[in-house]
């Protein structure tokens, strides 16, 4: 009977959601809502007078698919995290990382050839949303990447004989946030101009 109640209670703790878990699904909440308000709200400002409209730099296309691979490398060394492939996921990690810094690069090349063009934070509202859109995508990325530096990190320490798959399953689903984010925007502001 002691047996039965103690398989019933483990049971019943593996599916619950992990704290870590919950609280990162209530922040994607929260952040889907705020970019949908933005976006609806470019929407309907853009029919004012004297709204500037942009060409889409080639850039965006480099970087959309420099995040869709990084999301790719990061789904794999969670892979082989789990797997306890170390070497193979810390490589996928360094991957990672470099490919999360060389986004966050050509996005900063793409916004600034949008701003040469004449689009910035004067005259219509079009330069003001869309480099607050730009800005707040790009603290989550940061804050991804600097959610990847700790992982690096952790993966190169000398203390690594926890095998916890949590910390890395809320990055890699971080991660993937922040990629299907930025295909949403992507998609959002070709579909506008």
């Amino acid at each position: 009977m002691q047996h039965f109640e103690l398989t019933k209670t483990v049971n019943e703790q593996r599916k619950k959601i992990h704290p870590h878990k919950f609280t990162l699904w209530i922040a994607i909440g929260s952040i889907i809502m705020m970019f949908a308000g933005l976006t609806s709200a470019y929407i309907v400002k853009r029919d004012q007078p004297g709204w500037t409209s942009f060409g889409i730099p080639r850039t965006f296309w480099y970087s959309t698919f420099v995040i869709l691979l990084s999301s790719l490398t990061m789904q794999m060394a969670l892979k082989s995290f789990k797997e306890r492939q170390m070497r193979q996921y810390r490589i996928l990690i360094i991957g990672t990382t470099f490919l999360g810094i060389l986004f966050i690069a050509l996005q900063w090349a793409g916004f600034m050839q949008i701003w040469h063009s004449g689009v910035t934070l004067k005259g219509s509202g079009a330069g003001q949303f869309l480099y607050v859109i730009a800005g707040l995508h790009a603290l989550h990325v940061l804050g991804g990447i600097i959610a990847l530096l700790v992982t690096f990190f952790r993966a190169f320490g000398a203390k690594l004989r926890n095998y916890n798959s949590v910390p890395i399953e809320v990055v890699t689903t971080y991660w993937h946030f922040v990629d299907l984010l930025w295909i949403y925007l992507f998609i959002f502001f070709l579909w506008i101009h």
